[in-house]
């Protein structure tokens, strides 16, 4: 069971709070907390991909790095860690992303990995004069389903001559191949999202829910599992939640509750209005899940709060589940989360007693 660290590559992390620790978007905090992930023997580091922010007093991810450069960045200073870059795939044809992850890969050879974004946010992409409209919400899945089979084929064959609806190409070619296999990582939530997953990429997020509640997201690990069955291929989760860690469940319950007190309304509401776009999302989908994040300040997805002991059993009791392979991590603070981790969450955890020791 593999565990990674979701990077702040934009200001503030996924805390919508303005006592929350401030921090801007910079190479030198990333390196840091990359550097100190795999020396704890994390295996993974993933950057999303933000391209208009919030907002709001505390200007949510208003700051933001771009994703491909930065891991980029980041592979030439480390030497083990899996390092996951995002694509918006409205904004990058698929064959110029083939041609960055590969030559990250030239940089980090076995260790790139790409993560597929459809888009929830039309703010982003109407900036640009890239939004197709609306209607794109009911086909981003087909889109994404050619993006990813251009990329493939230039990685597996060196050439693609392939002819969809959304992309055509005319013998288009791509070298060096990446070195070591580029995994695909998605995020889809609802059922198409979900088959997209189970039939294109190798990973796919499981957002956690609530507070303290690891086991709810067992359904959606369940369906990806079901989904997975279908297609008949290797594919698992990764869970992501929130840490927030102290010495007792008392001191943690007191950090979060001082957090939730400084909620930054106006990024919120932006968040709502551009997470109510597509009107067709069910529940499921990250579109409505964005618009409930947990106690009103952490962005899409669950929380664990409590003592050292509690959040590393919670934490085993998610990689008990069938379909899970992975568990990844955001904290308040960056830099102290990851040591709290690796010092004293990580070798109370049954799923990382091999990967504390060697730590």
């Amino acid at each position: 069971m593999e565990m990674g660290v979701f990077i702040p590559i934009a200001n503030n992390g996924w805390l919508i709070s303005e006592t929350a620790p401030q921090y801007g978007a910079s190479f030198d905090l990333n390196k840091k907390i990359v550097q100190k992930a795999e020396g704890y023997g994390l295996e993974f580091a993933l950057s999303m991909v933000k391209l208009r922010g919030f907002g709001g007093k505390t200007e949510f991810w208003d700051h933001a790095l771009e994703s491909f450069t930065l891991m980029a960045g980041l592979a030439a200073v480390t030497d083990k860690i899996k390092l996951i870059a995002s694509t918006a795939i409205l904004t990058l044809p698929p064959a110029i992303t083939a041609r960055m992850a590969s030559t990250i890969s030239s940089i980090a050879p076995g260790r790139v990995g790409v993560n597929i974004v459809t888009g929830w946010a039309p703010a982003e992409y109407t900036q640009q004069g890239l939004w197709p409209g609306d209607e794109y919400f009911g086909y981003r899945y087909d889109y994404a389903t050619e993006y990813v089979q251009v990329m493939r084929d230039l990685w597996d064959k060196g050439s693609s001559d392939f002819k969809g609806e959304h992309f055509t190409m005319d013998d288009c070619k791509l070298s060096p191949a990446p070195e070591g296999d580029v995994k695909i990582v998605a995020a889809g939530q609802s059922a198409k999202g979900m088959a997209f997953a189970a039939n294109h990429a190798d990973y796919n997020f499981i957002l956690g829910s609530g507070i303290n509640t690891p086991m709810a997201v067992k359904p959606s690990v369940d369906k990806l599992v079901e989904a997975a069955k279908e297609s008949g291929r290797d594919v698992g989760a990764y869970v992501l939640f929130m840490v927030i860690a102290d010495e007792t469940d008392e001191k943690a319950q007191a950090k979060w509750e001082h957090i939730r007190s400084g909620v930054d309304a106006d990024a919120l509401a932006w968040m709502a209005d551009q997470g109510s776009k597509d009107t067709a999302a069910d529940d499921s989908s990250t579109a409505k899940t964005i618009n409930l994040p947990e106690g009103a300040v952490n962005f899409n997805m669950g929380t664990l709060v409590g003592s050292y002991e509690s959040i590393a059993r919670q934490l085993d009791d998610v990689a008990a589940l069938e379909g899970v392979k992975g568990i990844m991590m955001t904290f308040d603070d960056f830099l102290e989360g990851m040591d709290i981790f690796g010092q004293k969450i990580q070798p109370l955890m049954a799923s990382r007693s091999d990967k504390a020791k060697a730590a």
